[in-house]
């Protein structure tokens, strides 16, 4: 697996959702609420990170040690976990009620650990702090059904650009200048591009994920965050389109297989015209594909909200922290904006904090390809959304991907197919 800062945002919205009523958590079904937390900010603490010694240690030690030189009497221990099996020790300190007191989430990984009560609420611990924030990176960290507040304190974000092949675009008669923009003009470009390539070349090599229905406009649960709803008629709508694409061969068909990873290559291979990805895609474009990369073509996420998906990840509070204070004065230490800023300059993320991304880092073309995608990036990440419901676990995204598949190779009909889908992972819900 890559191991870079995007797909690890990708890897936290598809992780399966930890099930702490198996392991003796129990204990109420809604988040801690400790009102608002003084503690003086003194002794030792706990900060676990995931899969960031390797290449990012030097920030980090400067990290602790501006902390504790600021506030004296303190001692952070810096630990961080190998990339696998994240959720797994996360489980396993859930049920041992070891959770460190400061830990690296993502919505999905807090909110159930939040559920069980093992999360600080920081709306009601420190209410202040939310303006320190992007409102809607804040909000993503919220429980769905609007009961509690904040579980995490939202850190750096990712918004992938899409990628597409200009000379394919071309050859299709298509105008490389206007790549899509909405489901509509992907629709009809890529059925163009089918036509014209004789059904050899494919606009898209996946499949929709549950981003996709949001970003198409679909309501993916009831208001109550109680069941799934993307079933809804805009949600056949999508699935329909999908199925047409893939009748025409406009969608890869090795993307119904439930384990298929090749789109990348595929793109790589300019067998594939549009495609996904991040900045670390495009330094690997220049240095594995020259070819491809004089035609690669940026353009923004393809969305008829107006609004691009957002990936997130924040620094949660363990409720059964012995020292709240120094917890969640290290937290939002480690999330101000010049800590932010300064960590956004080594790696290919973007901060949380409230006017940050106006910074001429985020807002300024430096005239090359890797800085102009970070300004669009930068621009779509104002209005982003984390669209993937945070109850959404692994074992239902397998059960969407397979009902979508019956509905592509035609054994069910679209509606059928997304009844089931829907039925099933409310079931698990």
């Amino acid at each position: 697996m890559r191991r870079n800062l995007l797909s690890r945002c990708a890897l936290l919205t598809t992780v399966a959702a930890l099930s702490l009523t198996g392991c003796g958590l129990g204990g109420g079904d809604e988040q801690a609420s400790t009102g608002r937390v003084t503690g003086n900010v003194k002794g030792s603490i706990t900060f676990q990170t995931w899969n960031l010694r390797e290449k990012y240690a030097d920030y980090f030690n400067g990290l602790v040690a501006g902390f504790e030189k600021e506030n004296p009497g303190t001692k952070v221990n810096w630990v961080d976990q190998p990339a696998d099996g994240y959720a797994d020790k996360l489980q396993a300190d859930a049920a041992a009620d070891a959770l460190p007191d400061v830990l690296n989430t993502a919505p999905d990984l807090a909110y159930p650990l939040a559920k069980a009560g093992l999360l600080l609420d920081l709306d009601e611990a420190v209410p202040e702090a939310k303006m320190e924030y992007l409102p809607n990176a804040w909000t993503g960290f919220a429980a769905p059904d609007g009961k509690s507040g904040a579980s995490a304190f939202p850190w750096y974000l990712n918004t992938g650009p899409v990628f597409y092949n200009k000379d394919l675009f071309r050859k299709a008669g298509l105008d490389p200048a206007k790549p899509p923009t909405t489901y509509g003009e992907l629709r009809d470009q890529a059925l163009t591009m089918a036509r014209a390539s004789k059904g050899r070349i494919a606009m898209l090599g996946q499949t929709p994920g549950i981003e996709d229905f949001g970003l198409y406009g679909v309501p993916l649960m009831n208001s109550e965050g109680t069941k799934f709803t993307f079933n809804d008629p805009k949600g056949v709508e999508l699935v329909e389109m999908y199925k047409q694409l893939y009748d025409a061969k406009a969608l890869l068909p090795e993307a119904l297989t439930q384990t298929y990873t090749g789109s990348g290559a595929k793109f790589m291979a300019q067998q594939v015209a549009l495609s996904p990805g991040s900045g670390y895609d495009l330094e690997n474009f220049r240095t594995n594909a020259p070819r491809l990369y004089k035609n690669v073509g940026i353009t923004k996420t393809i969305t008829n909200t107006g609004n691009a998906n957002m990936y997130l990840q924040g620094l949660s509070v363990a409720a059964h922290s012995k020292n709240k204070g120094t917890a969640i004065a290290f937290a939002r230490y480690a999330t101000n904006t010049e800590n932010q800023l300064a960590f956004a300059k080594i790696v290919t993320i973007f901060p949380s904090t409230a006017g940050t991304l106006e910074d001429p880092y985020f807002a300024k073309d430096d005239g090359t390809d890797v800085g102009r995608m970070r300004v669009a990036a930068a621009a779509q990440l104002k209005t982003a959304v984390n669209y993937t419901p945070t109850q959404l676990s692994e074992q239902m995204k397998d059960t969407l991907r397979q009902e979508l598949a019956n509905a592509m190779l035609g054994k069910k009909p679209v509606r059928k197919a997304l009844d089931d889908a829907v039925a099933k992972c409310n079931q698990l819900l």
